[in-house]
């Protein structure tokens, strides 16, 4: 399954590559954003301390355990609606917050259902039509237990090596 890292760094990473090569008004797409966008990638997860606080006041609900709804685009427009809203009303840089949120929690999605995390049962793309369940699940075929790690340290050595590339970090140090 993909870890936290993962699901930030990968959000970040693409945010940041379509802000440095494609984005052609970076005013409303800041840096901050970028930010923004890697707590997008982390927020389905949202659903594990939600899970935990429910659980202290002895209350369980199936579709908020992990894997849920919060693992759904049906989550993930919950933050487009309201910034195709704020879009049409001018307020371009408060859309790209939302937008770039709904994003990182489509990618999260998208990860978890390649190489498998949320839900065993795998991820309700259809969410609230269909319950059912979808999965390609990678990883567990594996059957290895280091291999999330590997893919966080990889992300990571190939992101710092784009950044110094591309920015010139070591300028900095």
């Amino acid at each position: 399954m993909p870890l936290a890292v993962t699901h930030v760094l990968t959000t970040i990473i693409l945010v940041d590559l379509y802000r440095d090569y494609f984005a052609k008004n970076k005013r409303n797409f800041t840096l901050h954003t970028i930010f923004v966008a890697g707590m997008g990638g982390l927020l389905p997860d949202i659903d594990i301390p939600i899970n935990w606080i429910l659980g202290f006041f002895g209350i369980s609900g199936e579709l908020m355990q992990h894997g849920g709804i919060t693992h759904t685009p049906f989550f993930a427009a919950l933050f487009i609606v309201p910034g195709a809203l704020l879009w049409r009303m001018d307020r371009k840089k408060l859309a790209m917050y939302f937008f770039v949120i709904a994003f990182g929690i489509l990618l999260h999605i998208s990860l978890d259902y390649v190489l498998g995390g949320g839900a065993y049962e795998g991820i309700m793309w259809l969410f609230p039509f269909s319950f059912e369940s979808w999965k390609i699940h990678i990883i567990p075929m594996f059957n290895i237990q280091n291999i999330p790690a590997a893919i966080d340290a990889a992300i990571l050595i190939l992101w710092l090596w784009h950044e110094e590339a591309r920015h010139k970090i070591s300028d900095f140090i």
